[in-house]
């Protein structure tokens, strides 16, 4: 069984979808994509021309590479142009500084070598790098990562230097939003268990996405008590953070780091109860019996996390409507949610009828608890 097996987790990313996406069904998950952004790069775009022959015109003293993508898109648009060979003598002498390894690999496949990178792959430690090298009066090329540095260029500006920003590629709102809003209302739902972020635009448009219907402060509740939100790095979570929501992320900023901290978390978050001679862990979508996932429908599933939630406790069916996926109703969906929850699991059948009093989840022990 896999540690993701019967969790539901959204993909954000456009770039590397397929790749995070494969790395998540690997290990069982559900997976639900609905990109929060897409790439245009600017190979023929006339600004990023007029900028590249500025800077062969009037070399910097200092070319920061935040991108590794960035870096060698910027690359490849000078060779369709011709200005690739004046580019990279430009390039080799400038001190060229790093944001990251990507970028840094990508500075080395060019056949130059960096004099510093950021351990920490943030712009704010290459801010700090640079201020306190000293600036003033030096020139300072900076490749974008799909949107403006507005406080780096800023401080570097009011610290004496002539700083000049090289976009090579945009993020901008993806062509169909119908499957942003649908995670946005799953998020509200708690139909997704996570949602994985792999860069700062994409965290801030799925935020404004959620703003544009109304439905913000639904999603900050989300993820405040049962949705993951699982961020590549500090840079994308801090977007999250400032509207108050907490947030996963790895040591490692890779995509394989994120998936592994998705796949501790989740798992951590579920009770596991003992239940005759079974062993029952409450999922997203299915219940995990003696390592066996064994999927449930919605309505079943929501019913169950209720009582799960607290175990022995009996709820009355007014309770356990509440917690019905929208469009179920009355006494007799919550009777069918049970009937059905009981079909699904067999004999190890979880939940208990007390009679006129309601149901309550039928366990001998909590092995492990949530939280």
């Amino acid at each position: 069984m896999g540690e993701l097996d019967g969790f539901t987790v959204a993909v954000t990313a456009e770039r590397r979808k397929d790749e995070l996406a494969a790395l998540l069904e690997r290990r069982g998950a559900r997976v639900v994509m609905a990109p929060a952004l897409r790439i245009i790069p600017l190979p023929d775009d006339e600004m990023l021309l007029s900028t590249t022959r500025g800077l062969i015109e009037n070399p910097p003293d200092i070319v920061v590479a935040t991108t590794g993508i960035g870096f060698r898109g910027w690359l490849e648009a000078t060779e369709g142009w011709g200005l690739a060979d004046s580019l990279l003598a430009v390039l080799a002498s400038s001190t060229v500084l790093a944001r990251g390894p990507k970028a840094r690999g990508a500075i080395r496949a060019a056949g130059l070598t960096e004099q510093w990178h950021a351990a920490s792959e943030t712009s704010a430690e290459v801010l700090s790098y640079l201020l306190e090298a000293g600036v003033s009066g030096k020139r300072v090329a900076i490749q974008l990562h799909g949107e403006p540095l507005r406080d780096v260029a800023a401080a570097l500006t009011a610290a004496g230097a002539d700083v000049v920003e090289v976009e090579v590629y945009r993020w901008v709102p993806p062509e169909d939003v119908a499957p942003l809003r649908r995670l946005v209302e799953s998020v509200c739902a708690g139909a997704v268990d996570a949602v994985t972020f792999t860069s700062a635009a994409a965290s801030a448009n799925f935020l404004a996405t959620a703003d544009s219907c109304d439905r913000g402060p639904a999603v900050v509740k989300a993820f405040s008590t049962s949705v993951v939100a699982a961020c590549v790095g500090p840079v994308t979570a801090s977007v999250l953070v400032r509207r108050g929501i907490p947030v996963v992320s790895p040591e490692r900023y890779r995509l394989g780091a994120l998936v592994r901290s998705v796949s501790v978390e989740l798992p951590a978050r579920c009770p596991t109860f003992r239940v005759r001679d079974h062993e029952v862990q409450v999922r997203g979508f299915a219940v995990i019996v003696d390592g066996v996932a064994v999927a449930a429908p919605p309505a079943s599933m929501a019913v169950l996390r209720a009582l799960a939630s607290r175990p022995g406790r009996v709820f009355s069916r007014a309770e356990l409507r509440e917690v019905l996926p929208a469009g179920d109703a009355g006494d007799h969906a919550v009777e069918m949610a049970i009937t059905r929850l009981r079909a699904a699991l067999g004999e190890a059948d979880l939940v208990e009828t007390v009679i006129k009093r309601g149901y309550r989840l039928r366990t001998e022990a909590v092995l492990t608890t949530v939280g």
